[in-house]
């Protein structure tokens, strides 16, 4: 399986995150991909590719103008202000406040940002735009008639919304993989996230379409992150309602209840016509992930890409969470090659 990887991820690691009231080392670090890496070679897979850049028609497709041009020159006008840190925000508009972009680099921070453990740095826009081009090439291997693809994306991208950063994520990765499958004539696309974490982003992007149907397996929103989405009544808008599906799970999910719901995701998968799909492929389900309350084995990760192969559509991975370092690579190359062996 073809993998597209860029070593500008490392230009995104912000020094700290916010975490119970103190700043620690960041879950999201570059460690993460080098095991990946490593484990991909293990495998006997091809050393990944450098990939292609994205398109900004494209990415002007997932998310707005406005965040864009916010990303692009949010660290320029936090330096220009004269903040000697990495940028976060100290401000957000809640409830019954005005919701207008503010011209002040630390109103705009909070009025983009979702949550206040996302630091942005000098390099996270270029990290940003090599990770959204990770996964635009493997979707444009894919639609020139690859099986499946491997996108090593990081930053990961399922938490960032058409116009919100936060959750570690910038550019949705898997939204922009959807959105070039539809370009490239799939009439229908379904993401499928396996990450822990609810992909609020994703199904933000593609709440009131009918042609990207959205299914997420993750912690009950009432005890995880993002905690203000991810609801099984959240089911679309508009002409798409009936194309999100959510299957929220409690703490202390076993392989046994989480497979049952990812059997259920590909049925819907199959009944409702999807001809490619996207999986945001996050690992954090694993058991000794340090930040998630689910209770996979590394070898249930085989079987996750054995039945994701059975649905026997064009399939690209995109690379999302897992932070259990040491075993996230042989995590999310297991689920590759599960799937390779059943489509072999």
């Amino acid at each position: 399986m073809k993998t597209f990887a860029s070593s500008d991820h490392r230009l995104h690691f912000p020094k700290g995150e916010l975490e119970g009231g103190v700043m620690v080392r960041p879950y999201e670090c570059p460690e993460r991909w080098e095991h990946i890496v490593a484990a991909l070679h293990l495998a006997g897979q091809p050393v990944p590719e450098q990939p292609l850049p994205v398109p900004h028609a494209l990415l002007a497709r997932v998310h707005t103008d406005d965040y864009l041009a916010f990303l692009a020159s949010a660290w320029d006008d936090w330096t220009a202000g004269g903040y000697p840190g990495e940028a976060l925000p100290t401000v957000f508009p809640a409830r019954r406040m005005q919701q207008r972009v503010p011209n002040a680099i630390d109103g705009k921070l909070g009025y983009y940002a979702l949550a206040l453990e996302t630091a942005i740095t000098a390099g996270t826009w270029r990290a940003a735009l090599s990770s959204a081009s990770c996964a635009y090439s493997a979707q444009q291997t894919v639609s020139d008639g690859a099986t499946a693809s491997f996108a090593l994306c990081r930053p990961p991208g399922h938490h960032a919304a058409a116009d919100l950063y936060g959750g570690y994520c910038f550019l949705n990765n898997a939204a922009i993989a959807a959105e070039g499958l539809r370009e490239a004539g799939a009439a229908r696309v379904a993401v499928i996230d396996v990450d822990f974490h609810h992909g609020n982003g994703t199904q933000d992007i593609f709440y009131d379409r009918d042609d990207v149907l959205f299914v997420s397996l993750h912690g009950e929103p009432k005890e995880a992150f993002p905690h203000f989405l991810g609801y099984a009544d959240e089911t679309g808008i508009g002409a798409g309602e009936g194309s999100n599906l959510n299957y929220p799970l409690p703490p202390g999910c076993t392989w046994k209840k989480w497979s049952e719901a990812l059997d259920d995701a590909l049925s819907n998968v199959t009944s409702r016509g999807a001809e490619a799909v996207v999986v945001s492929l996050g690992v954090d389900t694993f058991h000794d992930d340090p930040i998630s309350f689910f209770t996979l084995a590394s070898d249930d990760f085989l079987r996750i890409g054995e039945r994701i192969a059975q649905l026997g559509l064009p399939t690209v991975f995109v690379m999302e969470g897992g932070y259990a370092v040491a075993e996230v690579g042989t995590n999310a190359v297991n689920v590759l090659v599960g799937f390779e062996g059943a489509v072999a």
